[in-house]
């Protein structure tokens, strides 16, 4: 790439020129401003002093080295200590020539005998359906593990599904007290959102006997101890631990339930994963290695009989392992999935994709892991990304109040819908093909509106905005796409054009070199944002080059081209974009259609 030739030559004009030594990736290459001629800039005022010269000096020799030395330099401008590179049309044009047929530009070949990175994402609780924050998750944690396949790591996609815990009991106990045998099917219900709404219907039950409680004199803070409800929910979780057959049968039918809705769900927003794991499998051997840790010493117990691990020194503070009565925590079961994880994949690095109140948490798990003795400890990497909140405030599931995924992702198709019949875009399809167009484009919508957020910012959903065909959102850029496919398409079937033929020398404008430089600076953008885990880099790429695609085509009358050696360029570098928009979307895990 030129980019790296330029840091080469420059490299060694220093050393030929001042006898400075400086390795080639030390050279700091940036983009030139748009106020100023040229493509690539050097600054050159690191090297003034050893040179012994003006910084205007030795730009204007180091320039005329570089361009003696490459064919590929048009000119160079100096301003004060900086070196201003143009780079000439022959060489865009070639490079134009070389991607526009290649379907895997962006992307690199993954090594599939590498050790692989192990993402976690998704989650989810067995008490509740998935919310809007868990589609933050999952959108976030697939398009991450792209990104990283996409730098030619060999990526695995899991998912702890937490199906114990007190949380748990308490849809299974709201079930029993007031369900009447209720299911999916006599319901109509999915059994996520049955299950979740027998979640709800604990919260309402437990407030009104901590009510009654308090009413009797009773302090806050032990009516929440004290309801019968909470007292019930938490001998209904030690009989768990004790494998009471009745409540474990209970237990695998509201799970079952729950797994067939998550997977609906899943398969509408177009995630999925290498492997499952379950909180039910794991917490024993997380058990086993608290007991590890007290035959270590690096874990005590307590005189109720919970055990801790001491972190005061770590400047944090003491950490619950396991409760008094033996039960299991968070804490117990993510020791367990860790080792077990590793020991399944001998992973490189071990990736949670898991929201910023988790942050402690996290911090905590790496640090037992390595006193326990761990040495892989050091992978365990928590990739923290902020709430989704809404224009009313943050969401709480005990009390009903969430944007629920899949009511989210039907309302956003009946949008796409409004949308495209309001502009005429679907009236040749089947309505086969519209309702699948829709289905895109929601997603589409969905999926770009939350990753265009830097992961670590808390972000504000707006359905409305998301799904607009202008501006920075997931449409606008499918039906860029679209139209740049149509075009191609009727210059290979109306034109009789040849893509894979190569064109003679052409003159371009400002706007189609501005659109091909932003071609050859994907590979770059692509390895930065997996460096940083941000998609939000790739979204916002991915619009910029869109928008600049937009800009270069209103001037540019691409079909109506009467030179042929010219419209070959010009639809070469439209199949390019193409291309490229394809590539960044899949990063994105957006589908993006082939018209509109």
């Amino acid at each position: 790439m030129i980019d790296k030739d330029l840091q080469i030559a420059v490299s060694e004009a220093l050393k030929s020129l001042y006898n400075i030594e400086v390795a080639a990736e030390s050279v700091a290459l940036q983009k030139t401003k748009k106020e100023f001629v040229g493509d690539y800039t050097i600054v050159v005022f690191p090297f003034v002093k050893q040179a012994r010269k003006s910084p205007e000096a030795v730009a204007n020799e180091l320039g005329a080295a570089v361009k003696a030395s490459m064919p590929q330099v048009a000119d160079f401008n100096v301003i004060k200590g900086f070196l201003n590179f143009l780079i000439c049309d022959d060489y865009w044009k070639s490079f134009t020539d070389s991607i526009a047929n290649d379907s895997t530009i962006g992307l690199k070949k993954v090594d599939t005998n590498a050790a692989p990175v192990v993402i976690e994402y998704s989650s989810p609780n067995t008490n509740k359906p998935l919310h809007l924050g868990h589609i933050r998750n999952n959108l976030l944690g697939w398009s991450v593990a792209q990104l990283l396949t996409a730098n030619g790591r060999n990526v695995k996609k899991v998912n702890l599904v937490n199906d114990r815990g007190i949380h748990i009991c308490k849809s299974m106990l709201a079930w029993l007290r007031y369900g009447n045998g209720e299911t999916p099917e006599s319901s109509g219900m999915k059994g996520d959102h049955l299950v979740g709404k027998y979640y709800v219907e604990f919260d309402k039950h437990y407030k009104e006997e901590i009510r009654e409680l308090i009413d009797k004199g009773m302090e806050e803070e032990q009516a929440k101890k004290e309801a019968p409800l909470m007292v019930e929910a938490q001998k209904m979780l030690k009989r768990w631990e004790e494998g009471d057959k009745e409540i474990r049968d209970l237990w695998e039918k509201m799970n079952g339930w729950v797994y067939a809705g998550f997977d609906e769900t899943y398969k509408k927003m177009g995630v999925g994963f290498d492997k499952i794991y379950y909180e039910s499998n794991t917490y024993l051997l997380g058990k086993e290695l608290v007991q590890k840790g007290l035959d270590m010493g690096v874990l005590f117990r307590k005189e109720d009989g919970s055990v801790w691990c001491d972190l005061t020194d770590a400047g944090l503070d003491q950490k619950l392992l396991l409760r008094k009565d033996g039960t299991s925590v968070y804490m117990t079961q993510d020791l367990g999935t860790a080792l077990l994880r590793h020991n399944d994949f001998g992973a490189d690095q071990l990736i949670y994709v898991v929201g910023n109140e988790q942050d402690y948490h996290f911090q905590v798990l790496k640090i037992i892991l390595g006193r326990l003795g761990f040495d892989w400890a050091d992978k365990v990497y928590h990739l923290s990304y902020g709430m989704v909140e809404l224009p009313n405030g943050k969401m709480k599931s005990r009390e009903g109040t969430v944007v629920d995924a899949d009511d989210l992702i039907e309302e956003m198709e009946k949008t796409a819908e409004e949308m495209c019949r309001e502009r005429g875009k679907n009236d040749e399809m089947t309505a086969e093909e519209q309702k699948e167009l829709y289905h895109i484009l929601a997603l589409g919508a969905l999926k770009y509106f939350i990753l265009k957020v830097d992961p670590t910012k808390t972000m504000l959903f707006n359905p409305a905005e998301s799904i607009d065909f202008n501006g920075n959102t997931g449409p606008f850029i499918q039906y860029t796409y679209a139209r740049i496919r149509s075009i191609v398409r009727k210059a290979v079937g109306e034109k009789g054009l040849d893509l894979t033929a190569k064109c003679d020398n052409v003159a371009m404008n400002e706007k189609e070199r501005e659109v091909i430089k932003m071609l050859h600076d994907m590979p770059a953008v692509v390895e930065q944002a997996a460096a940083s885990y941000s998609p939000a880099m790739i979204a916002n790429f991915t619009f910029d080059l869109a928008k600049a695609f937009n800009s270069f085509y209103q001037d540019t009358p691409i079909l109506r081209e009467t030179d042929s050696n010219r419209m070959l360029f010009l639809v070469q570098l439209c199949a390019a974009v193409s291309n490229s928009i394809k590539n960044m979307m899949w990063i994105l895990g957006i589908e993006v259609p082939e018209r509109m």
